[in-house]
């Protein structure tokens, strides 16, 4: 009966051994890819940083087409940075839903910031297709260029974690909150974040100093 008891026991230590070597490896994996993802983070600031250094050397070579005073409307793109500001907080919101394990209001602040964000790629799709109408496409002038490929670029991302956002609501609706699911939202999280940051910068840089 002891050897049997000591059998018993020596297996369940195992067991939790082993289930804690598990849990301490996957954390060391998640922590592991968001350390991956802020690497992706630095080297997406150094396109943005190389188009915005781009944009400032030709922003005044018009080629006797318009200037960014008479293009941009600060109205209407207050509007869209209004629309992403605040779904960088609905995202916020959502993530604090996501550690208290609230999966519904998780699912609520996040589907806001879906359509906040579909709302924002709206706008800009009009916007370029409003210029390209009036004959202001990339090819009118080297500044229209610069502009085009700052602001799409960035229109891009925005467009890339919109898709992002639609497949985490697949895979957390058929497998649940897992470890491996949160840390993909805590990426996309870090994502959504940095394209505000570089929309502030666009939305100073190109449409508040080029209205003014």
């Amino acid at each position: 009966m002891s050897s049997n008891t000591s059998t018993l026991n020596h297996g369940h230590a195992a067991h939790a051994a082993a289930h804690g070597h598990d849990d301490h490896e996957h954390h060391d994996t998640g922590g592991n890819t968001v350390f991956g993802f802020w690497v992706y983070l630095m080297s997406d600031c150094l396109i943005f940083a190389s188009l915005f250094a781009t944009y400032i050397v030709l922003a005044g070579g018009t080629d006797g087409g318009p200037t960014g005073k008479e293009l941009f409307d600060l109205s209407f793109v207050a509007w869209e940075t209004t629309l992403l500001l605040v779904s960088s907080l609905t995202f916020g919101l959502g993530m604090i839903a996501m550690h208290k394990a609230k999966v519904g209001q998780m699912y609520l602040w996040l589907a806001i910031t879906w359509l906040l964000g579909f709302g924002f790629m709206v706008m800009e799709v009009w916007e370029f297709n409003h210029l390209i109408h009036q004959g202001y496409g990339p090819d009118r002038s080297a500044f229209l260029s610069a502009f085009f490929a700052l602001v799409g670029t960035h229109g891009l991302h925005v467009s890339a974690g919109l898709l992002w956002l639609l497949i985490m609501f697949i895979q957390i609706k058929q497998n649940g909150l897992t470890a491996t699911n949160k840390t993909r939202l805590a990426c996309l999280s870090l994502f959504w974040h940095f394209l505000d940051l570089i929309w502030i910068g666009v939305f100073s840089v190109v449409y508040l100093k080029g209205a003014l």
